[in-house]
């Protein structure tokens, strides 16, 4: 699994399993945001919507946690 961390310039910066990785922003889908969830199919690399948003909603779910605790 992929993770859009920034974009710096010209330069997307992904962090993996394995480490960090950078890309072109070109090779990246035109909409793509940070925290976007890349995955790398046949015809280059796409957005993982469904995994994007249960990941998003996992930690804004930990975030109001914290924000409750007294």
């Amino acid at each position: 699994m992929w993770i859009l961390d920034r974009i710096e310039g010209g330069i997307a910066v992904i962090e993996t399993e394995e480490g960090r990785l950078e890309l072109p922003r070109q090779q990246l889908p035109p909409d793509v945001k940070e925290g976007d969830v890349l995955v790398q199919t046949g015809s280059g690399i796409c957005v993982d919507a469904a995994e994007t948003s249960r990941r998003r909603e996992k930690i804004a779910e930990r975030y109001r946690r914290l924000r409750s605790k007294p």
